[in-house]
């Protein structure tokens, strides 16, 4: 069984950081492409970072030098370290695995990120 685990969602201000965790087990971590996700209330879930298999990175425009997605392979683990963090930043955000070759594709149940202004 896929499992996908958040963890380190919360409340905060304005300005601060949090960081999320995402714990993998059920397939080879290595082998896929790891990503971050987030959807805001009435709107569409967009990709917010991902980090390939081969160690590619990428973000999108909105959270570019303010994020940072990382991930160890030895502990099947991604991670998303957010900065300078504004009250349009609050979201659900999701992991997701997806296997690059395969095509198959799994998600987290989602972590509540609020920032306060």
């Amino acid at each position: 069984q896929v499992q996908l685990v958040e963890s380190g969602g919360g409340l905060v201000q304005a300005g601060g950081s949090l960081r999320l965790s995402c714990t993998v087990s059920g397939i080879f971590f290595s082998r896929f492409d790891m990503g971050w996700f987030r959807q805001a209330p009435g709107k569409q879930r967009e990709l917010v970072a991902f980090f390939t298999k081969s160690g590619r990175t990428n973000y999108a425009e909105s959270v570019s030098g303010r994020f940072t997605i990382s991930r160890d392979n030895a502990k099947s683990t991604v991670f998303l370290q957010m900065s300078s963090l504004k009250p349009e930043d609050t979201a659900v955000y999701y992991c997701n695995a997806h296997g690059a070759t395969t095509g198959r594709e799994y998600w987290g149940q989602g972590t509540q990120v609020t920032i306060s202004s």
